[in-house]
């Protein structure tokens, strides 16, 4: 049976402009240029720099209201071409904030150019005499090499390779005899299959001194009890005293566990961070100030200014001439949605590290992180009265350049507990707190977690063991025993 009836409905969307506002906060410096640049290449109607006196064009939308409406019907008719002309000199939009100027842009880093770590190992097997299969099969050992400088495969897998890729039948005996060769290469330990074999080729390497010796006996007779620090079973299996055993062990700390990064040439990806704020302290007071990197000059193409006056000042309307209005009415509220986004997120931005900044003065004016308050996203959202989720997209993948280091904005959040006077304090504070105490301990005698704790209550800060073993993990701080030393 079929029936009808009538459903209200109340439901908020967000609009295109809207969302290209949001996406635009939360990008950092690098990438924010990357979209700039994206932005100019896709429109011709948006330009940067500054644009010359005679081609001023209006900010035309300064005084208009324009429907924004997610149709891409646009009736020609309906376009008051009066609207996007004008003789203002110096639209809003175009002035930048914090009065920076071109000038102010970093300049370009130069990188040195150089050979791969894959290269400079192949170059070395020159010097060595080879046959043609083993050279084949040494170059494949090589192209196996990570960047830390081990090969990670099994032998067995390496000879499948060799016959399925190379063409070339050997077996495990002949690619071992090779890889021996191979560990010859420099750095010291290349080609380590793990870091026993690593640190034992290196051993092999230096000269023969009896601390060397006993070091070399460690590592291939007693690796695992050396990296549980086991350090009583070493001195009752090699009959030493602890002053050798101290010798052996200070060799062996002072070896590479990665020897491919210690290769000047190895070009691997390097991330530069392009701090999105800088802090000051000048008398005593803080200042903000946004990188003038994210605050672009950018105006109206004048081109598109001439082309509405000709389509103004012609009798002929064709429907050729009709299209071409639509078009350019097209990119030029996409031209103004995109400035507007811009001066918006130019706004958001530095709002919301303003209030971070002024929440957290105590910290920013010392650089002790046992004043950093407890702060979550909410409590800056309230202050700048704008959504958690704006205030997350800010805080995010941001940086801020302070006079102790450039710092991820999101460290400046945290948790809040509860200490013996019943105050809030930082979970930042308390990490802080059990890392100091953890460098000033006794290393022949490292405090377990159940000490820390009970240190802690003692300084004020009542809290369980296995949370002191959650911050220890966070702080990547191993367990007592791994923190021994003789």
């Amino acid at each position: 049976m079929l029936k009808q009836h009538l459903q209200f409905k109340l439901s908020q969307k967000l609009s295109p402009q809207q969302i290209q506002l949001m996406k635009l906060i939360q990008l950092p410096t690098q990438a924010f240029e990357q979209r700039l640049k994206q932005e100019l290449e896709e429109n011709p109607a948006l330009e940067s720099g500054k644009e010359q006196a005679q081609d001023e064009f209006d900010d035309v939308f300064e005084n208009q209201e324009d429907d924004y409406s997610d149709s891409e019907e646009i009736n020609a008719e309906d376009i008051n071409v009066d609207d996007y002309l004008s003789d203002d000199e110096i639209p809003d939009y175009r002035t930048q904030s914090n009065n920076y100027s071109s000038d102010d842009e970093d300049k370009n880093v130069p990188y040195a150019a150089g050979i791969s770590f894959t290269q400079h190992l192949i170059n070395q097997l020159n010097t060595f005499r080879l046959t043609d299969e083993e050279r084949e099969i040494a170059e494949f050992l090589v192209g196996s090499i990570d960047e830390g400088g081990y090969i990670r495969r099994a032998l067995s897998d390496i000879v499948d390779d060799l016959a399925f890729t190379q063409n070339i039948y050997t077996d495990e005996a002949t690619v071992e005899k090779v890889l021996k060769k191979v560990h010859q290469l420099d750095p010291a330990g290349t080609g380590a299959r793990d870091l026993q074999e690593c640190l034992s080729i290196q051993l092999h390497r230096k000269e023969k001194t009896k601390s060397i010796a006993l070091a070399l006996a460690i590592i291939d007779g007693a690796f695992e009890q050396f990296t549980k620090k086991h350090y009583k079973k070493l001195l009752q299996k090699f009959d030493i005293t602890e002053e050798e055993l101290k010798g052996a062990i200070h060799e062996i700390e002072r070896l590479n566990p990665k020897p491919g990064g210690s290769y000047a040439g190895n070009n691997r990806l390097i991330e530069h961070i392009v701090p999105d704020f800088a802090i000051k302290i000048t008398d005593g007071e803080l200042e903000l100030t946004l990188n003038g990197r994210n605050a672009p000059e950018l105006h109206v193409s004048g081109e598109y200014n001439n082309m509405l006056k000709g389509y103004k000042e012609s009798k002929d309307k064709s429907k050729s001439q009709k299209d071409a209005v639509m078009f350019i009415k097209q990119k030029l509220d996409a031209a103004k949605w995109f400035i507007e986004a811009i001066k918006q997120r130019q706004q958001t931005l530095f709002v919301t590290m303003s209030a971070i900044m002024h929440y957290q003065k105590d910290y920013f004016l010392t650089g002790d992180e046992r004043n950093l308050k407890p702060m979550i996203l909410k409590d800056i959202a309230d202050e700048i009265d704008m959504d958690v989720s704006t205030v997350s997209r800010v805080a995010n993948s941001k940086y801020v350049d302070t006079p102790y280091g450039t710092k991820l904005i999101k460290e400046f959040f945290s948790e809040a507990m509860k200490n013996d006077q019943g105050e809030d304090v930082s979970t930042r504070e308390i990490k802080k707190i059990l890392e100091t105490v953890i460098d000033k301990e006794n290393k022949k005698k490292p405090h377990t977690d159940d000490a820390l704790a009970k240190i802690l209550k003692e300084k004020g800060y009542p809290i369980a063991r296995r949370t002191v073993a959650k911050y220890r993990e966070q702080l990547d701080i191993p367990v007592a025993r791994l923190r021994k030393k003789i």
